[in-house]
């Protein structure tokens, strides 16, 4: 028998919730329904819950002040924010102490089942920046044929916006971008995930060497230099996983 994702819903609009726990159970997650921090903190620590959908804005306890209790509780917690409001500072504050991610209601049905399953398999989100449709294509084929789940961003702009939204792991920024630079977009991120490793990418290795400098100053990870074979990016993310998994503050290049 195989058993079925659990899933905890923390919200206290009592029909926006059950609505939820419905589509989930159709989908085939396990769901249970609290209304407030304080009842959910009760569950987690009487059972085991896959993915936590936690709303911003609860009476007494906020979903940020909540995440933060949860996180000394079960440190592994998949928790996915969920808000109607225009809160950015407590979502910031929220990705920066590892949530997983942050849904905006009225949800998009198709982009929100589709967060739900990456953190239920724990995918190592992976986002890719530059200008280069072939580029960012070539990357997408690659990492999602290992089961990485990629996101894509043409500009730093879109960087920031998906970052706003989405805890990644690793980015891989091209140098050389529209509206903001590759640096620019780096520190962009940074301010939202700190603990993101960003490789850099670019053809112009002369004209970017000033700007690739800086990033590598401020803790980028590395610079891949154009025309480099995308499965290369697979051998980084590897180094990056397993220098992790022996330090905690992993060292660059």
């Amino acid at each position: 028998m195989v058993l079925k994702t659990r899933v905890l819903i923390v919200d206290d609009e009592v029909s926006f919730a059950e609505s939820l726990s419905d589509l989930l159970e159709q989908e085939g997650y396990k769901t249970v329904v609290v209304h407030s921090g304080e009842e959910a903190l009760g569950k987690i620590k009487k059972t085991t819950f896959d993915i936590i959908l936690l709303d911003v804005k609860l009476p007494a306890m906020n979903g940020v002040e909540t995440y933060k209790k949860i996180n000394k509780i079960v440190p592994q917690a998949r928790v996915i924010m969920m808000t109607a409001y225009s809160v950015e500072y407590l979502i910031r504050d929220a990705l920066k102490e590892g949530a997983y991610g942050v849904v905006y209601k009225p949800f998009d049905v198709e982009k929100f089942l589709s967060m739900v399953e990456a953190a239920r398999k724990n995918d190592w989100p992976v986002m890719v920046v530059d200008d280069d449709l072939h580029v960012r294509e070539c990357f997408k084929d690659v990492l999602e044929s290992r089961g990485y789940n990629v996101s894509l961003a043409k500009d730093g702009r879109e960087a920031l916006q998906i970052a706003k939204e989405r805890r990644h792991d690793v980015a891989f920024i091209d140098m050389k971008l529209p509206l903001l630079n590759g640096l620019e977009t780096y520190l962009a991120i940074k301010e939202h995930n700190p603990k993101i490793t960003v490789v850099l990418m670019t053809g112009y290795r002369e004209e970017m060497g000033d700007l690739v400098q800086q990033a590598l100053d401020q803790s980028a990870y590395t610079c891949l230099y154009k025309p480099f074979d995308p499965r290369e990016a697979l051998v980084l993310i590897e180094e990056i996983s397993k220098a992790r998994k022996r330090s905690p503050k992993m060292k660059k290049r």
